[in-house]
């Protein structure tokens, strides 16, 4: 998923398409979707409609689909909330003083390339 650098803080349904853009660059279709509870039930349908998805879990939402499937697609983005924290607490990404978009990108983009690097150093070891 697309680095958000934009200034302030958007709604996460107005990022959803930028998402959903460059899923399609990479041609990944997913199959399940899980987001947190920021999300909008109708625009983040509209902007995942190209995917038809088999499941899209909002978390703190009432879910259709049995708990088994409601709690492995929980864990998943629960697991995806230890990575934002690691990052925001090892590579710097914590409120920005920055004031330009330019340098909130490369701030951005050099903290999830030290991540990468890091990580590929760890696994090639």
């Amino acid at each position: 998923m697309p680095a958000s650098t934009t200034l302030g803080s958007p709604p996460e349904c107005n990022l959803l398409p930028q998402t959903v853009d460059e899923l399609d660059r990479l041609a990944l279709r997913p199959g399940e979707v899980a987001l947190d509870g920021g999300f909008e039930k109708g625009p983040t349908e509209r902007a995942l409609a190209s995917f038809e998805l088999e499941r899209t879990l909002i978390a703190g939402r009432q879910q259709p689909g049995s708990r088994r499937t409601q709690r492995r697609l929980a864990r998943c983005r629960t697991g995806s909330e230890g990575r934002i924290s690691h990052l925001k607490r090892g590579y710097g990404l914590r409120r920005s003083r920055l004031k330009d978009h330019h340098g909130m990108q490369t701030r951005t983009g050099r903290a999830i390339l030290a991540y990468n690097r890091d990580t590929l150093t760890v696994r090639a070891s």
